[in-house]
């Protein structure tokens, strides 16, 4: 059965950068996101009793459950399905699973800030903000600040779960790219303050041995690349009698370049 338009929270046939979010009524937000809530509950029990398959299918409950405009809710859950998917040891969709869980945040609290644009009046960039109106709007508006506050203290922490778990999925399928790629992920990590103490010893000993690991993985993808394209090279060379073998490249130590020699032997 297809799923109601409005749930989705978007207009349809609207570009993501121009659409109106169409948020519910408040009691019936309230209403979704107390059942995501106990189907979330549902899948950590899951998760603890080391039921990991049937805890992806509660968090994906829960998700349908969540007006997809709570960008927070949604990063916590695609946090959550990533560490069950580390769990099962598959790595790609823990990679894919804590990437939708950085991205939400990213919409939610953008980290890399567009060039051209100048930083929020409002005080949600950081700056300073001044607190006006009488004494009962200024507690309610300090009330609000406050809340602001803690919830990016929980979207740091979120971000730097999905960060982790991310970087160990790219670390365990190996390969020049996702070498790289995991210690892009931990040394956006080492900058962190608040990464508890388990978390920093982690990635101290990933970034220690990773630069080995992704130069070994780069000269083995680099010679499996070159021996398939000699591989090639005969093939298209071997009805004219010649062979790759019979080209030189010779570097010029004064230039730093190369010149390609034939030889072709005796």
């Amino acid at each position: 059965m297809a799923e109601d338009a409005s749930k989705k929270g978007l207009k349809e046939n609207i570009s993501p950068e121009t659409a109106k979010v169409e948020r519910f009524p408040p009691e019936e937000e309230a209403s979704l996101l107390e059942q995501s809530n106990a189907q979330k509950a549902d899948a950590n029990k899951l998760f603890t009793s080391s039921r990991y398959s049937e805890a992806i299918g509660e968090y994906d409950k829960a998700l349908s459950s969540c007006p997809n405009y709570l960008e927070y809710e949604i990063a916590v859950l695609k946090s959550n399905i990533s560490a069950c998917r580390l769990k099962l040891e598959d790595w790609k969709a823990a990679v894919e699973s804590a990437t939708a869980s950085l991205d939400a945040l990213e919409r939610l609290q953008p980290t890399k800030v567009k060039k051209g644009t100048e930083p929020s009046a409002d005080g949600k960039d950081g700056a300073v903000v001044e607190i006006e109106g009488d004494s009962e709007d200024a507690e309610k508006e300090l009330a609000e600040l406050k809340l602001d506050d803690k919830r990016k203290v929980d979207i740091r922490r979120i971000r730097a779960k999905a960060l982790m778990r991310r970087a160990k999925g790219k670390l365990e399928q190996d390969g020049w790219g996702n070498l790289a790629g995991a210690e892009e992920d931990y040394k956006e990590l080492s900058k962190m303050p608040d990464l508890p103490v388990q978390d920093q010893k982690i990635v101290r000993a990933a970034l220690a041995s990773l630069p080995s690991r992704i130069n070994a993985a780069k000269d083995k993808e680099m010679g499996e690349m070159m021996g398939k394209l000699k591989e090639l090279g005969n093939g298209i060379l071997k009805p004219f009698g010649l062979s790759t073998d019979m080209f030189k490249m010779n570097k010029d130590p004064s230039t730093g370049g190369y010149n390609m020699s034939f030889d072709q032997g005796k």
